[in-house]
């Protein structure tokens, strides 16, 4: 049987990753610096074709790449969040479906649909639990406009 203190913190994890996905779908990447990212975080998107590095440049590469001319609409559906608890620290594996909207031109766009898994390393800090660690891991894409390749 869990602890309170183990479901408070599974809790807390679970939002923090609903959290993300809500920042990152409102197109408010300066807040994952205090709300969701440890300040030594490191981030890996490159599974599909994102960048690789740090707190700082994975904000400059998202506020650059997932702007509203280029992707209008995009959702991030975390489900099937997998923690486990070890002290001030955790691992974790959670699903995303996300949908994109991309646009194609001044009059069109393209819904394509990416199936992945975020694998992360969570941090207990004095603001509560952050992300200290992310990879995205691909699993499948949909409709994928021609000239992408993932």
């Amino acid at each position: 049987m869990l602890s309170q203190q183990e479901l408070s913190d599974r809790f807390e994890i679970q939002d923090l990753v609903f959290h993300y996905a809500h920042l990152i779908d409102s197109k408010r990447f300066d807040a994952l610096r205090e709300d969701v990212f440890t300040a030594d975080a490191h981030i890996d998107y490159s599974a599909m074709g994102g960048s690789v590095g740090d707190l700082e440049e994975t904000i400059t590469f998202l506020k650059a790449s997932v702007t509203n001319e280029l992707f209008p609409s995009t959702q991030h559906l975390n489900a099937n969040v997998q923690v486990q608890l070890q002290g001030d620290e955790a691992t974790g594996r959670v699903m995303c479906f996300n949908p994109m909207e991309m646009r194609l031109g001044e009059a069109s766009t393209q819904t394509f649909f990416l199936g992945l898994w975020y694998v992360d390393i969570y941090r207990r800090t004095d603001k509560g639990w952050r992300i200290a660690k992310r990879a995205e891991e691909k699993s499948w894409v949909f409709n994928l406009p021609d000239f992408m390749n993932l």
